[in-house]
């Protein structure tokens, strides 16, 4: 693969694209296997993914002029706030790289003037697109006030016939001057949901729902954990940090009769999850508001905590260290069986942390699902769950060219 943007050292996100695939992959799956106990069944081989054209969101940073936008990232060299523009980036899949184009025009028909870091003036903060295989679009534009909401409402029509995939416009308020992808306030201006399909699963993506940002990894990343959850047979299941529903609603389709319960402190995404429940005729998955930080002496948990997205792993502003039955956020949740038979847990970068480590350990659920997207962490997680004892793992390279990977796991409880 040749990046023009990595070759003139304007950006080195994909710091591993002077290797060769294979070594790659090699080097990532030493790491995660230098850091993990070895599983009883062994690793599984590596879920390999395109090096280019495998990004289905592209987050930028607007920068330039109203006549001239820069759609990218922060430069590495130059003034405080100024972007480099990456807006023909590989890693995109072709109808973004397609859509940024039309959006730069658009910043300059509608008079969107990009907001300046070093003086703190301006409105146009990010441009947020998603695709799905479809070639369908979410676009939402990340802005410092209502100010040009009506510039834009003006312009969209517009917008809308130059992009006739667009399923979903939206404005995002982001007034503060601080280091954020997105703000709190979402206005929705077009459309309510993108649906993704994966697999034969088609997932609903509101704007504020979290993703993982390869479609083609993600499918065989559900596909796995439901095989694994096939063969346990089990009779219930808790996704925690269920996000829209991949893990979950996979579960629900593949074992019959499977009760499952998805938990996530993103309200949008819940609604996402819901949703897609409710179409793909899944009466045997619920999803609850909620967060696994707090638990209580009978294993009930509640709480909140919001879901914070690095670029390699998503989310926008906060991917809970969510965890279980919990009703709305700022409830004590519902009453529920103190452990379900398994328990999928697929927490940020930090982990799934001491509280609920210490909970699954002393649980009962017979097995946990632990998909990480930090090797490091899952060695420091299952450390303090020797109870639970690393049955088979697959590293699956959901972000090529880079140092970081999925790894899914599978634990079993070991005899009392």
């Amino acid at each position: 693969m040749r990046c023009d943007y990595f070759e003139r050292d304007v950006c080195r996100s994909c710091s591993w694209l002077p290797l060769s695939y294979d070594d790659q992959l090699d080097d990532k799956l030493a790491a995660a296997r230098a850091l993990l106990p070895e599983p009883r069944e062994g690793w599984l081989a590596p879920v390999r993914s395109p090096r280019e054209r495998f990004r289905n969101k592209a987050k930028v940073s607007v920068g330039g002029t109203v006549d001239a936008p820069l759609l990218g990232i922060p430069s590495l060299a130059g003034p405080v706030g100024a972007v480099t523009d990456l807006a023909a980036c590989p890693l995109h899949v072709e109808p973004i790289e397609a859509a940024l184009g039309t959006l730069r025009s658009f910043v300059t028909r509608a008079t969107l003037v990009p907001y300046d870091v070093a003086t703190r003036r301006g409105e146009l903060k990010h441009l947020l697109v998603t695709a799905n295989p479809r070639g369908e679009l979410m676009v939402r534009f990340v802005l410092r006030s209502r100010e040009a909401e009506t510039r834009i409402r003006k312009h969209l029509p517009d917008l809308l016939a130059e992009l006739p995939g667009l399923r979903v416009v939206s404005l995002n308020l982001l007034p503060e001057h601080a280091a954020l992808t997105e703000g709190a306030q979402e206005i929705v201006l077009v459309g309510d949901t993108l649906t993704m399909p994966v697999d034969d699963l088609d997932l609903h993506l509101r704007p504020r729902s979290f993703f993982q940002t390869n479609t083609g990894v993600a499918a065989a990343l559900y596909r796995r954990a439901a095989a694994w959850v096939g063969e346990l047979a089990p009779h219930s299941l808790w996704d925690l940090y269920c996000g829209v529903g991949g893990f979950a609603l996979s579960a629900a389709r593949a074992v019959p009769g499977l009760d499952v319960l998805g938990v996530e402190i993103s309200d949008e995404a819940i609604a996402s999850a819901r949703r897609s429940a409710a179409d793909l005729g899944l009466d045997n998955a619920r999803f609850e508001v909620g967060d696994a930080t707090t638990v209580d002496g009978s294993g009930t948990r509640r709480g909140e905590v919001g879901r914070g997205e690095a670029d390699t792993t998503g989310g926008a502003a906060g991917r809970t260290t969510s965890g279980a039955p919990a009703g709305d956020a700022d409830s004590s949740g519902p009453d529920v069986a103190p452990t379900p038979d398994v328990v999928v847990v697929n927490p940020p970068r930090r982990g799934i942390g001491p509280d609920l480590a210490a909970w699954l350990e002393r649980g009962r659920a017979e097995a946990v699902l632990y998909s990480s997207c930090n090797p490091t962490t899952l060695a420091r997680d299952l450390a303090a769950m020797p109870s639970l004892r690393l049955e088979r793992a697959q590293l699956l390279d959901m972000f090529p060219n880079t140092p970081h990977s999925e790894v899914l796991t599978l634990l079993r409880r070991r005899e009392r």
